[in-house]
Order: C-alpha cells, then structure tokens, then sequence
C-alpha cells in the first residue's frame, strides 16, 4: 500500500470515528462543501487526519450554495460532530470551490462558514486543493463531484490550466432513477450501494464516457501523463477504466477519492498550536 491510500484509509477511518494521533502540534481545518457530500476534517501540520465527519447532503448545485441556512445547520453540525472527536473546539478553516463559478458564488461559501461560527482562512478551486495531497507534478487532478466536473493540468508542478463542466454523479443518478423507474432518493441508495455496481455499470457508463470526454478536451493540448481521479463520484467501480479507454490516459482513483479535496483544503489552512483538550 502506498503512503497516499494509508493516508486515505487513515482518512475514511477517521470519518467513521477513530481518533488519529497527531505527529505535531499544528492544527489545520477543511471544509469541502460539495454538491452531494459536505466533509470536515481536522489534521496536523503533516496532513495527518485527526478528526472529522461527512454527511449526504443536497445544499449545493453545480458549485453554487443553493439552500444557504441549510448550508450553515449543515456545517455546525459536522463542526460540532468533529469538536466531539477531536476533544477541542475549532474557530477556522480552508474552504474551496468548483473552478470557473462566480465571485459571488465563491463568497457564498465563506459566508456559510461565517454563519456556522467559522472562520474563513482561504478559498482554493478544488483541483488544486486536491494537488496539495496527491502532489502531481506531470498529469491531471479530475475531481468528479456531485455536479460537476473539474480538472486541473499540471506540468513541471506548475498549474497550467483549469476548467470545471456541469456533469457528475448527481447526472449518474438521474440516469438510473430514469432507466429503473426509480425516485431520485431510490437511485441515489441504489447508486451507492457497492453490491449494485456490476447491474448499474451498463446504465451508467454513457455518464461515465461523457465524464471522460470532458476531461479529454481539456487535457488535449497539453501533454498529460496521468489522470488522478478524486472526489465521491470516483467511488464508481468501473470509472477509471472507462475514463482511460476514452481520453487515452492512463487513470487511477487513490484511496477513498471523497476525502482527498477535503485533505487538501486542510493543508491550505492556517495553522494553529494544539490547545488542551476539552
């Protein structure tokens, strides 16, 4: 197992409660407001996770905060969750956002941290938040989250372009609640199961050719190495395959892909000394 998928599982079992043990006194916050999934996360200064919580939740649309209040209860509650865990309070935290969304957008979601009684440090495009975990000098980041799909080309570990289009898992469900008969509710479950992959991969796969399609025309000026696909989406069995037959780049999804922007948010934080415990 490589250092990125223990970090990553690391992560997950953070998410699910254990505590991690700090390797340092610094403390850095994250918050990844995503269309279908909202993660906070706590880590050191090394980037190891110590504390966290995720939840499904529907308060943003395509980068842009749709249901603002819920946006705040959604946070102070995963803030308060991950207060819990880690033993301490936390006043701040590195938010991001879809490349390519409005400046007002962007402010829409300093402003939900502000409403849940944190501090906004930094704003980062989610891509590149991602980078600062997966530290690609030569490919692309393609963060394939709820809505939208956002992909930034680095070359000498320089950025070199970025560019985010509406089209995601939120698509993926869509596609199965038509072709099931199923609700939007049903579809999305029925999505996230494991255990359906196999019976929903035929249904799903043109979503998953026009995902790749969209990364193609992005990275085809550029000479790119190796696509790293992050985000819930990416969870998909089946995603990178059909990714690399369509761009014709190599494809890899590294740990549990959800965590991996929320990681990079917390390393764009401001760090702070560890206080006592509550």
């Amino acid at each position: 197992m490589s250092e990125l998928d223990a970090l990553l599982d690391h992560a997950a079992a953070v998410m699910d409660g254990e505590r991690g043990e700090p390797w340092d006194d610094q403390l850095r916050v994250g918050v990844d407001l995503g269309t279908a999934h909202t993660v906070v996360v706590v880590t050191d200064g090394t980037g190891w996770p110590l504390a966290g919580a995720y939840k499904f939740a529907q308060v943003v649309r395509d980068g842009v905060v749709v249901d603002f209040h819920g946006a705040i209860a959604l946070v102070k509650e995963l803030k308060v969750e991950t207060e819990v865990r880690l033993g301490r309070s936390i006043d701040r935290a590195a938010s991001g956002y879809p490349p390519g969304v409005a400046l007002a957008d962007v402010r829409a979601v300093e402003h939900v941290l502000a409403g849940a009684d944190l501090r906004c440090t930094a704003l980062v495009d989610e891509p590149t938040a991602a980078n600062a975990v997966l530290g690609v000098r030569d490919g692309a980041v393609v963060d394939v989250g709820g809505g939208t799909t956002g992909i930034a080309v680095f070359a000498d570990g320089e950025l070199v372009t970025v560019a985010d289009e509406p089209t995601g898992g939120t698509h993926l469900t869509l596609v199965i609640a038509g072709a099931l008969g199923l609700s939007i509710e049903e579809a999305e479950a029925r999505k996230r199961d494991p255990a359906n992959a196999a019976e929903l991969f035929p249904v799903v796969r043109p979503v998953l050719e026009k995902i790749g399609t969209i990364v193609h025309d992005v990275i085809s000026p550029h000479e790119t190495e190796q696509l790293h696909l992050v985000g819930g989406t990416c969870r998909f069995p089946g995603i990178a395959e059909v990714i690399a037959g369509v761009t014709g780049v190599g494809a890899r999804v590294p740990g549990d892909p959800l965590f991996v922007t929320a990681l990079g948010l917390a390393a764009n934080d401001i760090p702070s000394r560890l206080g006592d415990q509550n």
